[in-house]
């Protein structure tokens, strides 16, 4: 079995899209939640949702590119592109050896909405021959492949909020078994559109509220849905021993994974939190269950039924060892980016990890008392974690869960 490592990152997100400037504003508590912008929001149940921070395509893109790209797969490719210059992998692996496995939760609304509003207002002869290669899925997935060479297996994982979490899991186990010695893992998500805040506000998962400091609540009392994000978050995974022949820098191990369903509802997650549990646990027991200090990075949506069901879930996968689990929500500042979130968070955790500083739950000023743990309110925290776990719970019942450990080799670049 190999040892897997993260060698690059790349975030665009709410608060921030470079990993710098996205750290510097999740350490101080800063979130990214604001009015709509992208639209007309008279009418709709949510008018507050977390866009994209100072994202400029133009910085990655053509202009005669964005024509053939989805919002979604920009924001992908970007954080992609950021990840690999991070890594300096490009030129250092075999193509052939060097795979994708990168997801959305809903894919390219942007474009449906628009081609849909053209075939209504125009008839059929008005939609873009490029409508279906720009809405499908995948297409984050290969566009990433087709930029950067990778002619290794290329693989869109959608498991609703659970897609960016899964798919650095199904990296790393690839990596871990050998039919790869790279990838580029993670996820995007762009639906923040008319007909996204539409479908999320009418099942009533979305917060109502019009104070953008008191929206997104994650295990606060007060809370009252999700606030929607946007962005993506990539990783450059390698082997540590492809990594440590080329000089790599090394920012953490990935250390263990879980992946489990419910099997219980369409959107509720299971209130007894047995089977998201065992998704925790067994990223912890593949992590060889160390006995120090660990960071959780939670789901922590801010809807009534995930907080109670995921402190329930950590508890079970902790039993009398749930003392020394640190936990925060960092959605209480990026909102809930949907399919980009577990991989936004995974290079949070990462960062903890590493700074030896706990992030913040923003805006957690009165605590549930059925969400009675560790949640770091308001401020950061240093501490030092032996190991940073990153949870991601989606709809239909996806449970999964990452842990990552300090690298086993510190390197420079050669």
């Amino acid at each position: 079995m190999n040892a897997v490592v993260v060698t690059g990152m790349g975030a665009v997100t709410p608060v921030g899209s470079r990993i710098d400037s996205m750290w510097e504003n999740i350490a101080a508590g800063r979130h990214g939640i604001a009015p709509i912008t992208r639209f007309d929001c008279s009418g709709y149940r949510a008018s507050l949702a977390a866009e994209a921070e100072g994202f400029d395509p133009l910085d990655y893109f053509d202009k005669s590119d964005l024509r053939r790209l989805d919002l979604y797969s920009q924001y992908g490719i970007a954080a992609a592109e950021q990840a690999v210059r991070d890594s300096n992998i490009l030129g250092a692996v075999s193509p052939d050896r060097f795979m994708v496995c990168f997801g959305s939760g809903i894919g390219g609304i942007v474009t449906f909405e628009k081609e849909h509003s053209k075939l209504i207002d125009g008839g059929p002869r008005k939609v873009s021959p490029l409508f279906i290669p720009m809405m499908i899925g995948n297409l984050a997935a290969g566009n990433i492949a087709i930029r950067f060479g990778a002619n290794g297996s290329c693989i869109p994982v959608v498991t609703a909020c659970a897609t960016g979490t899964d798919a650095i899991g199904q990296a790393y186990r690839a990596i871990k078994h050998g039919y790869a010695d790279a990838a580029i893992a993670g996820g995007s998500e762009a639906a923040i559109t008319p007909m996204g805040v539409a479908g999320f506000a009418n099942m009533t998962a979305l917060s109502n509220a019009s104070d953008p400091d008191a929206a997104s609540l994650p295990f606060d009392k007060r809370r009252a849905g999700f606030v929607i994000g946007e962005g993506a978050g990539a990783l450059v995974l390698e082997s540590l021993e492809h990594a440590t022949a080329r000089g790599a820098r090394i920012y953490a191990q990935v250390a263990g994974y879980g992946a489990t369903c419910d099997a219980h509802h369409i959107t509720a997650p299971s209130p007894d939190g047995i089977s998201s549990g065992r998704a925790i646990s067994d990223a912890f027991a593949e992590a060889g269950s160390p006995a120090g200090i660990i960071y959780l990075n939670a789901h922590g949506t801010g809807t009534p039924l995930n907080d109670v069901a995921e402190t329930r879930a950590i508890k079970r996968a902790f039993g009398e060892s749930t003392g020394r689990i640190i936990i925060s929500s960092t959605k209480s500042m990026t909102g809930h980016m949907l399919g980009a979130a577990g991989a936004v968070e995974a290079i949070i955790s990462i960062l903890a990890l590493r700074d030896n500083l706990i992030p913040p739950t923003a805006g957690l000023h009165e605590p549930d008392p059925e969400c009675d743990l560790d949640f770091t309110p308001l401020a950061a925290r240093k501490a030092t974690p032996e190991l940073a776990m990153s949870v991601s719970l989606g709809f239909g019942g996806h449970n999964a869960c990452l842990a990552f450990k300090q690298a086993i080799v510190e390197l420079t670049d050669a």
